[in-house]
C-alpha cells in the first residue's frame, strides 16, 4: 500500500479496505450482489445489481451505502483489521458513553 505523511494510507487503499470489508461480510453470509439489491429495495433503497457491482468494484461508495448494506444483511459489528500493512486500523473499544447533561 502506498503510504503518505504520518503513516496514513492513500485514499485508493482505503477504498480497497472498505471494498474488502463489505465483500467479506457478504461472503460470510452467502449473499450475492443480486440478493443485496433485493434486500436494499425492500427497505426503499433503489439499487440494482449492476449499480452494486460497480460501487463495490470501485470501492468508492458513501458511508451511507456501506451502512445500509451492513444493516440489511444483518451485520451489527465489523472488525477492522490490519490489511497487509503495518498500519493498524483499530476498531473503537466496546465502551458505554456517558451522556452529557447541562454542560456537565
Amino acid at each position: 500500500m502506498t503510504k503518505i505523511a504520518n503513516n496514513f494510507v492513500a485514499m485508493e487503499n482505503w477504498n480497497n479496505i472498505v471494498k474488502r470489508l463489505l465483500k467479506s461480510e457478504l461472503v460470510k453470509r452467502g449473499i450475492s450482489n443480486s440478493d443485496l439489491a433485493l434486500m436494499l429495495r425492500k427497505k426503499g433503497v433503489d439499487e440494482t445489481k449492476a449499480s452494486i457491482d460497480s460501487k463495490i468494484s470501485r470501492g468508492s461508495f458513501s458511508a451511507s451505502f456501506f451502512l445500509q448494506c451492513l444493516s440489511v444483511i444483518g451485520c451489527n459489528k465489523i472488525e477492522i483489521e490490519d490489511y497487509e500493512t503495518d498500519l493498524l486500523i483499530a476498531s473503537e473499544p466496546n465502551v458505554e458513553y456517558k451522556k452529557m447533561t447541562d454542560g456537565k
